[in-house]
């Protein structure tokens, strides 16, 4: 009697730990996770921002027939190339560029967004 007894009794608070063990529900994320090894300071996170604007602009692009995924893709590859380039270079330069590294970023960067600029217009349509 006394081993059936410390059998049931271990057996119900086993299936009492696993039950609100599982039934625990992990919390919704809210807003925007920041991704791995991304800082939201000042000039981060404006740059964080943004490439997410573009991120969905070129999405947009996408639902509306301008551009083919792929090339969303690669316009999304260069420029996270691009940024990280420009945070390896400040980061390396101890959080300063100078005045030609800032003009070459900002060039490249110009380079980027009329290469997107003329993608859109080649596919765009011929009555809007």
């Amino acid at each position: 009697m006394r081993i059936k007894t410390a059998v049931l009794s271990t057996a119900l608070a086993s299936l009492m730990l696993a039950t609100s063990a599982l039934a625990a529900e992990t919390p919704a994320p809210q807003g925007q996770e920041m991704r791995s090894g991304e800082c939201h300071g000042r000039k981060e996170g404006k740059m964080f921002r943004r490439m997410a604007f573009m991120e969905r602009r070129l999405d947009r692009a996408v639902e509306n027939g301008r551009l083919t995924q792929v090339q969303a893709d690669q316009f999304k590859a260069e420029a996270r190339q691009l940024r990280d380039d420009l945070q390896a270079q400040r980061q390396s330069s101890g959080g300063q560029l100078s005045d030609a590294q800032k003009e070459q970023f900002k060039q490249r960067h110009q380079a980027l967004r009329e290469k997107v600029k003329a993608a859109m217009k080649a596919t765009a349509p011929q009555g809007a």
